[in-house]
């Protein structure tokens, strides 16, 4: 997602301090219209986030933080417009690319590949913490949105007799009626 990404708010790694870098950040109105048709939502009302950037050895950097919007969906049940609040906490360690293709070779004590989350990549030294942003609200979408007292109820029909599976079955099971024998006239 991160080349068609609308909210785009790149930090040189080069400019965060030994002490770390905060950064509050709020999508303006044309990135948030953007990122509602990228993500299929009927709008999304508000996008802030709150980030520290702390440099680590290794040229690692970590970001940790938290994402908060209101999106504007539609419920799955009632078909009404709704509102839903996102609330999504980040941590994330980025790396030079270089770093991770080596840290993708690297095993454990068993053989096996390491597991836990893999690093992102620092791009150009830079981090665009606006791409993490839209990425966490994007997954913090709920993909079946309801109001709070939408009840899907089906609507069960019965099927008419003739319609029924088992109709054909029974039309064999009746008895055949004789055919009617024609009575010569003047008997």
């Amino acid at each position: 997602m991160s080349g068609d990404n609308p909210w785009r708010v790149p930090i040189g790694v080069m400019q965060i301090p030994e002490t770390g870098l905060h950064r509050d950040i709020e999508a303006g109105e044309a990135e948030r219209t953007a990122m509602a048709a990228l993500g299929g939502l009927r709008e999304i009302l508000s996008a802030k986030a709150a980030f520290d950037l702390t440099p680590e050895s290794g040229g690692r950097v970590r970001v940790t933080g938290r994402v908060q919007a209101r999106v504007g969906q539609t419920c799955v049940v009632t078909l009404d417009p709704i509102e839903s609040a996102i609330d999504e906490d980040v941590d994330l360690t980025f790396m030079p690319a270089e770093q991770i293709r080596e840290l993708s070779e690297t095993v454990d004590d068993d053989g096996e590949p390491d597991p836990g989350d893999p690093p992102e990549a620092i791009e150009r030294g830079m981090i665009d913490i606006g791409r993490v942003a839209a990425d966490a609200l994007f997954l913090g979408i709920d993909p079946y949105p309801r109001k709070p007292d939408a009840v899907f109820e089906p609507v069960v029909e019965p099927d008419p007799p003739e319609e029924h599976p088992f109709a054909a079955l029974q039309a064999l099971k009746a008895p055949a009626t004789p055919p009617r024998s024609r009575k010569p006239k003047g008997d």
